[in-house]
This record gives structure tokens, C-alpha cells and sequence, in this order.
């Protein structure tokens, strides 16, 4: 598969279509990638996402027409990691039917952000409104200013 003639010429695409080439090659080298690693690089490829950012929160909007909530996952990795991803099925096929032709992407996708350090983990909610899924991530209350403090000052 050449995603150059799908029209993919990004330079991701492309590096992305090397390690495919480089897969393919009948000799595996010890630091060509798993097939894994290429699965979840063109999964996060392929799922644009806006991020916005407000006075007390952050939230990520991501398309996902058509999927249920038990599609989509929302975790936090190592503390301060975001991850959106989940799985669009291909619809069941019936007899008589037959596909002249199939854009609609399916398989796995998935996303991941590092949160700033003011990013409240703790409190994050998620909601799949009318295939659009939105993600709001609350920011932590900035630290209160430092009083002065007072050192006595004490006589020799």
C-alpha cells in the first residue's frame, strides 16, 4: 500500500510509508518496527483533533460520527498522559449487497497529549455528543501568592 498515491505526501505519511517499505523487505532488521508500532502510528495519524484552551480547562474535540461510547476509551497514562482511542467497526455485510466503494475509514484509532503540570486528572469528563466526542480536562487553581515573611531580628 503507498500512501503517496492516496494522496498522503505529509512528511509523517511519508516516514510512515518508509517503515512500511522497510516492512515488507523479505530481510527483518533489528530496528525496523513492530507491526504494532505502525498500526498506532498511523491510527494517531489519522485522527485530527482541536484542542482549546480556557481560563480553567482544556478540552479536546475529536470527530467520531457513528461510534457508541463502548467504542471510545478516555485514560491517563503515567499521570499526565491523555489517550483517546477506540475501534469503528465495518457495518455487517448483507448478501445481496456489495461495496463499489468504501472511504469511510474503520479500524483502530487513538490519540495521545501530554498534560501540563496544571491539568487536574482528576477531574476529567468526557462526552460523545452527536458524533462529536469532547474531552475537558479542568486546570488545577494557580498556587496562592507567598506572604512575606517575617524574620525576627534578634540582638547579639
Amino acid at each position: 500500500m503507498d500512501l503517496r498515491m492516496m494522496g498522503f505526501d505529509s512528511p509523517l505519511f511519508s516516514a510512515l510509508q518508509h517503515k512500511l517499505d522497510a516492512a515488507d523487505d523479505s530481510e527483518k532488521s533489528v530496528s525496523a518496527p513492530t507491526r504494532t508500532y505502525v498500526r498506532d502510528a498511523k491510527a494517531m495519524a489519522a485522527t485530527p483533533v482541536d484542542v482549546k484552551e480556557y481560563p480553567n480547562s482544556f478540552t479536546f474535540i475529536v470527530d467520531m460520527p457513528g461510534l457508541k461510547s463502548g467504542d471510545i476509551k478516555v485514560q491517563v497514562e503515567d499521570d499526565n498522559v491523555l489517550v483517546i482511542s477506540g475501534e469503528r467497526k465495518r457495518e455487517e455485510e448483507k448478501e445481496d449487497a456489495k461495496h463499489v466503494i468504501m472511504e469511510r475509514r474503520v479500524g483502530k484509532f487513538m490519540r495521545k497529549f501530554a498534560l501540563p503540570e496544571n491539568a487536574d486528572t482528576d477531574k476529567i469528563s468526557a462526552v460523545c455528543q452527536d458524533g462529536v466526542l469532547t474531552v475537558t480536562v479542568e486546570k488545577l487553581p494557580p498556587p496562592a501568592p507567598k506572604k512575606p515573611r517575617t524574620i525576627e531580628v534578634k540582638m547579639a
